[in-house]
């Protein structure tokens, strides 16, 4: 049932009236009685009689006679609730859009499934539940696809590319080609894929689906943004032509979504991609599930129970037997456990390719640098950088600069003593939003026109951290007639045309350059590597490869310049493009710290009281080790369970517990439960 109470997680059973039993199949939405109120579900099975000894009531009525939940996304939604600790509902809710009648009537399948038994109960009761037996539903019907090609099929469609041209771009990773011919070939390998500076990867991805496809099975693949997504969707079109594949996000809108939902559930198309809800998309005979750069934070579902779609992507190819892979120009500790375990094989270039396809990187804190230019130690964009964009540009090519913060000067200080200007009601940073405007508050907007230093009593302001649209200001003096333009939250550029322009981007919103930038210059490096994060070192590097990459290659002029100190682990991972070494640095470091992915964390947040309560109901397993309290937002703390991976089940399940215990006791203050949350400092 559709209620998200944790003592009410377990399948019912009712009774199916007569009128309804060629229609009320596994899969289908229903409508039944429940505490004398009408609420909703999901009809998980049918059988002949019920476990229950009492008195069953009979489903209200049918919602639709389409089966949208398949028996497979009901057994990997109810992994993903176990894994988090969470209900099935929730996860349901993630998995299955919301019903579109006018989708559903203009897209009637051309062939309607074999009714179910009609022998007696279906799942749901009011008492004496058994558990869920989403096994032994029917399978997810194919109407509208037509015959597939037999498993193991590798024959390509009419004018479509051969096997060998779709593994031909794989061949700068001597072990690309080898996977793409054992997905074509219906074989099921697993691969940690580490891209290379200026890789097409959507054109990659879409080879590795289109030979998943071939084989007669579907696949799913799994980007962070909507710009991500375009890129994948043209490649896709570009190699397969269009109707093979269907995009799938939240972005679209609910027919466009709920449109293409279908067209996956009925088998229409082999293929889905989308951004993280995907992860859950229903495609026939499942043969491989893609993860692009699944170290960003935008894989985290934000609704309970929190999944990730890396990992609800790995639990589904391990429930279904399906390939994986999880590509990226960075690896995550995730990727490398999957590598050092043994799940997953790696697929990388050797160095003599590295060596020809990546940029020149430069540091700009080494020995050589500060003898040079001494200021280059404390300057924002010191001579190296400067010289480098120079460069580029009276070479005719564009320039790239990242820069951490939006805005214009996020963040101000006392000119005098350097004391951070804060706002007088509610103690947040002040920013200044343009060259004209007054000081206002980043938390309360509050104008502070004046403003008056507390330490000093000096009124007048600098700039402590500079953003993307004050550094193009700047920019745009320093090279005039260049055009500059800016890419960030409020537009992001997709492409940037050929020829000698600037390009202030912050991080995740670097747009391709035709023909690569000539120059990547990497400003306030300090902002991403003194964040409070357990991820801080991973993240930046992350973002740094994600802008290096689009740089050209050495041997034609490429440079990237990092504004940091060159003896730290994460500049000289991105000086080597070596991702694989410093995310094994990384994973052995957590182990020893007993931090995630080396470890299972949970954690508890809520008021002290609330928190407290739970933790007196829970039972906790043994090797549980709990840590805290620390504050959280205001007013609530945060508790921490660490555990071996061993015992993460255990954990999980006790968590469960303890919540439907107090949801049982109807308390009044929650306690938000996150299994390996991204923010655990």
């Amino acid at each position: 049932m559709d209620v998200p109470l944790a003592h009410l997680d377990r399948p019912f059973d009712y009774l199916v009236p007569a009128e309804l039993a060629d229609d009320a199949r596994p899969g289908t939405r229903v409508k039944v009685r429940f505490a004398g109120q009408l609420v909703g579900g999901w009809l998980l099975e049918r059988v002949p009689s019920s476990e229950h000894g009492g008195r069953l009531a009979y489903l209200d009525r049918l919602v639709s006679p389409e089966p949208v939940l398949s028996p497979e996304i009901a057994r990997l939604a109810r992994a993903v609730a176990d894994r988090y600790a969470g209900n099935l509902a929730d996860v349901l809710r993630l998995a299955v859009p919301p019903r579109h009648a006018r989708v559903e009537r203009e897209t009637v399948p051309s062939e309607k499934p074999q009714p179910a038994p009609t022998g007696g109960a279906g799942p749901a009761s009011t008492g004496g539940a058994e558990p869920a037996r989403a096994s032994g539903a029917e399978p997810a019907s194919t109407s509208g696809a037509g015959p597939a090609p037999a498993r193991g099929s590798a024959s390509p469609a009419a004018g479509g590319p051969a096997v060998d041209d779709l593994a031909a771009g794989w061949a700068a990773y001597p072990t690309g080609p080898a996977y793409l011919r054992a997905l074509a070939g219906g074989r099921s390998p697993r691969a940690v894929w580490s891209a290379l500076a200026g890789e097409n990867w959507p054109a990659r991805f879409a080879e590795a689906l289109t030979a998943t496809a071939r084989s007669g099975r579907g696949a799913v693949a799994v980007v962070p943004d909507a710009r991500d997504l375009d890129r994948l969707d043209a490649a896709l079109t570009a190699l397969s032509g269009a109707g093979g594949h269907v995009v799938l996000s939240a972005a679209l809108g609910p027919a466009k979504r709920y449109r293409a939902f279908l067209a996956a559930r009925r088998g229409a198309v082999p293929v889905v991609i989308g951004t993280r809800a995907a992860g859950f998309a229903p495609v026939d005979r499942l043969g491989l599930v893609a993860v692009w750069d699944d170290g960003d934070d935008l894989h985290a579902e934000p609704r309970a129970p929190y999944p990730h779609a890396r990992d609800v992507l790995l639990t589904r190819a391990q429930l279904a037997g399906a390939a994986a892979l999880v590509g990226g120009y960075a690896r995550s500790g995730e990727a490398q456990l999957l590598v050092e375990t043994g799940w997953a094989k790696e697929v990388v270039a050797t160095r003599e390719t590295l060596r020809a396809r990546t940029p020149k990187v430069l540091p700009t804190g080494d020995d050589p640098q500060l003898a040079r230019d001494p200021a280059a130690a404390t300057a924002r964009l010191p001579s190296l950088a400067w010289e480098a964009a120079r460069a580029a540009l009276k070479a005719d090519a564009p320039v790239l600069v990242q820069v951490p913060r939006r805005g214009y000067l996020p963040s101000v200080s006392c000119a005098d003593c350097r004391a951070p200007a804060r706002c007088a009601h509610c103690a947040g940073p002040l920013a200044l939003r343009s060259a004209r405007a007054l000081p206002a508050c980043h938390w309360c907007g509050r104008v502070d026109a004046a403003y008056a230093c507390p330490e000093c009593g000096g009124r007048r302001l600098r700039a402590a951290v500079t953003g993307a649209r004050r550094t193009a200001e700047e920019l745009g003096r320093a090279f005039p007639g260049v055009p500059v333009r800016t890419s960030g939250r409020e537009e992001v550029l997709a492409e940037v045309p050929g020829g000698a322009s600037v390009v202030v981007a912050t991080p995740g919103a670097e747009p391709v350059a035709v023909g690569g930038y000539g120059a990547v210059l990497l400003l306030d490096t300090w902002a991403l590597l003194t964040r409070a994060d357990l991820r801080a070192s991973e993240e930046a590097l992350r973002r740094w490869l994600a802008a290096a990459a689009l740089a050209r290659p050495a041997g034609d002029g490429g440079r990237v310049v990092v504004v940091a100190d060159g003896g730290l682990a994460t500049v000289q991972a991105l000086l080597r493009w070596d991702p694989a070494w410093f995310a094994d640095r990384e994973l052995t470091e957590r182990r020893e710290l007993g931090f995630p992915p080396a470890v299972r964390m949970a954690s508890l947040t809520g008021t002290p009281e609330a928190v407290a309560d739970l933790l007196a109901v829970v039972r906790l397993p043994a090797g549980v080790e709990v840590l805290g309290p620390v504050p959280a937002a205001e007013g609530q703390e945060r508790m921490l369970l660490r555990v071996a991976r061993s015992g993460a089940a255990a954990l999980a399940r006790a968590l469960h517990d303890a919540a439907g215990v107090r949801t049982a006791r109807k308390a009044a203050q929650p306690v938000r439960v996150q299994v390996d949350p991204l923010d655990l400092l």
